[in-house]
C-alpha cells in the first residue's frame, strides 16, 4: 500500500496497526517512495541483544574514517608564523 506523507499524517494510527498487522505500507513523497513502515522486532533475550549491539557497533567502526589528529586539525588556517591565513 503506497500512501502519500500528507494524506498519511490524517491516518496515521491506522497506518500503524496496519503494518503492525503485516501489511507493507510505503509512504511517498512526491509520488515516490520515501519510507516504509515495518513493525519493531523485539529482541527476545540478553545474549541477542548483546549480539545486535555488537553488530552494531562494528557498523559503526568499520565506517569511521580517520581524520587528523586535534593537534593539526586547524594548521591549515594559520601560516607558519602562526597567523590567520
Amino acid at each position: 500500500m503506497h500512501v502519500s506523507v500528507t494524506d498519511a499524517k490524517g491516518q496515521l494510527t491506522d497506518l500503524v496497526r496496519r503494518a503492525e498487522a503485516g501489511d507493507d505500507i510505503v509512504l511517498t513523497r512526491h509520488g515516490h517512495p520515501a519510507v516504509r513502515l515495518v513493525p519493531v522486532q523485539p529482541v527476545s533475550n540478553q545474549a541477542a541483544r548483546r549480539a545486535l549491539l555488537a553488530a552494531v557497533r562494528s557498523a559503526g567502526a568499520a565506517k569511521a574514517r580517520p581524520g587528523p589528529g586535534a593537534a593539526r586539525s586547524q594548521d591549515a588556517l594559520y601560516d607558519d608564523d602562526g597567523l590567520p591565513a
